[in-house]
C-alpha cells in the first residue's frame, strides 16, 4: 500500500509540474500572439539593454531606446519629427486638446515639429514603458516621399481633400515591425551600425511612409511640404518675432490661404501655433533649472510679466507655481 501511494504521489507531482508547464508555454504563446515574435524580440532587445530608467543612444544617429518605471503626468513638451514606437506599457500625449495613446498596437507619428503635453501616466514597475525613440531623417526621408510621389504620379496632380492631423497614430505593420528589428540588430554591433546602419534606417523610413501614418509624412516631407517648412522656420526663430504676411510670404500664399492650411495640418493658427511653442520651450527650460527670466527671454519674450501671464492662462499656474508643483510630483513619484 505505502508504495502504491508513493507511487500515486509521485504520478501527481508529475502531472502538476506538466501542467504548470503547459500553462506556462500557454501564457508565452499567448504572449507571442499578441506582441507577434519580432516585436517580442525587439522588447527582448530593450530589456537587455536598459536596466535603469532614461534613454540611451544605440549607436545609430536618431535611434535611442528608453525605460520608464515610474508614472508621469502630461507635462510640455516639444516633439521634434519623429516616430516613437512603444513595446510595452502606454504613452499619451495632448495636442490642442486631443488625447493621443499609443502603445504596442499603434505608434505615434509627428512629422513636423509639435507644441504638445507628453507622460506616461500608468508606468510602473510591473508595468514599465518601454520603447524606441526614431529622429525622421528630414533629407533621407523627403527623398524617399518625393521619389513615391512622383512614382505615383502625385506631383502631377493637385491636392484635394482635408490635409492629415499633426499627430497621427498608425497600426504596426509587418513591414514596420520588421525593418524596425532589424535596425536594433545591427546597431548592437558597432561595425555592422556603421556599414548597415544608414540603410537599415532607409527602409524603416520606407515603412513608415507605406503604414498608416504615410500620408502625413508624405505630405510633410513630399512635394508639397510648405507648411512643414514654415514650422522648421518657427521652430528655429522663436526668439524672433515672425509676421503672418512673412510665413505666407515665404511659401508663396496669400494671408488668408496661408492661415487656412496652416490651421488644417497642425490645428492651430500660427499665432496660436508660435506661442504654444515658446511657452512649451519655456516650459522645459524652467524644469531643468532655468530662471523664468532667462527662459522667457530664451524664447522672444521682452516683458517678464506678459511672458506670466500668458503662461499662467496656458497652465493655469504661474511659472514658479508650475515648476514647484513639478518638483513636488516627482519627489512623491519617488517615494
Amino acid at each position: 500500500m505505502t508504495n502504491i501511494s508513493q507511487s500515486h504521489h509521485k504520478t501527481d507531482e508529475f502531472l502538476a509540474n506538466t501542467c504548470l508547464f503547459i500553462s506556462i508555454e500557454y501564457k508565452l504563446h499567448s504572449l507571442s500572439l499578441e506582441l507577434g515574435m519580432s516585436k517580442q524580440q525587439i522588447l527582448h532587445l530593450i530589456e537587455s539593454r536598459m536596466h535603469n530608467d532614461g534613454m540611451i543612444e544605440t549607436g545609430i544617429s536618431g535611434i535611442q531606446i528608453f525605460r520608464m518605471t515610474e508614472p508621469v503626468r502630461c507635462a510640455p513638451a516639444v516633439y521634434d519629427p519623429c516616430v516613437i514606437a512603444i513595446v510595452s506599457g502606454t504613452k499619451e500625449a495632448l495636442l490642442d486638446g486631443q488625447r493621443y495613446k499609443y502603445d504596442s498596437q499603434k505608434y505615434l507619428c509627428c512629422p513636423m515639429s509639435m507644441p504638445v503635453e507628453a507622460g506616461t501616466p500608468k508606468a510602473s514597475p510591473d508595468n514599465p514603458l518601454l520603447g524606441v525613440y526614431i529622429s525622421l531623417d528630414t533629407r533621407a526621408i523627403t527623398e524617399l516621399a518625393i521619389e513615391m510621389d512622383i512614382d505615383a504620379g502625385i506631383a502631377r496632380q493637385p491636392r484635394v481633400g482635408r490635409r492629415p492631423q499633426a499627430l497621427s497614430l498608425a497600426r504596426w505593420s509587418d513591414d514596420f515591425t520588421d525593418a524596425l528589428l532589424r535596425l536594433l540588430q545591427v546597431s548592437e554591433n558597432a561595425t555592422d551600425a556603421a556599414v548597415l546602419g544608414r540603410g537599415r534606417l532607409k527602409e524603416l523610413h520606407y515603412a513608415i511612409l507605406k503604414g498608416e501614418a504615410g500620408l502625413a509624412a508624405r505630405r510633410a516631407f513630399g512635394t508639397s511640404n510648405d507648411i512643414a517648412r514654415t514650422i522648421d522656420l518657427l521652430s528655429s526663430r522663436l526668439d524672433e518675432t515672425i509676421s503672418i504676411d512673412e510665413m505666407a510670404a515665404q511659401v508663396g500664399m496669400s494671408r488668408a490661404v496661408f492661415h487656412r492650411r496652416f490651421k488644417e495640418a497642425t490645428t492651430m493658427s500660427p499665432i496660436q501655433f508660435v506661442k504654444s511653442m515658446r511657452l512649451n520651450k519655456a516650459a522645459m527650460k524652467i524644469a531643468s533649472g532655468l530662471t523664468v527670466t532667462q527662459a522667457a527671454m530664451d524664447v522672444g519674450y521682452v516683458s517678464t510679466s506678459q511672458f506670466s501671464r500668458e503662461f499662467k492662462r496656458m497652465y493655469g499656474k504661474s511659472p514658479r507655481q508650475w515648476f514647484d508643483a513639478q518638483q513636488f510630483l516627482a519627489e512623491r513619484a519617488r517615494l
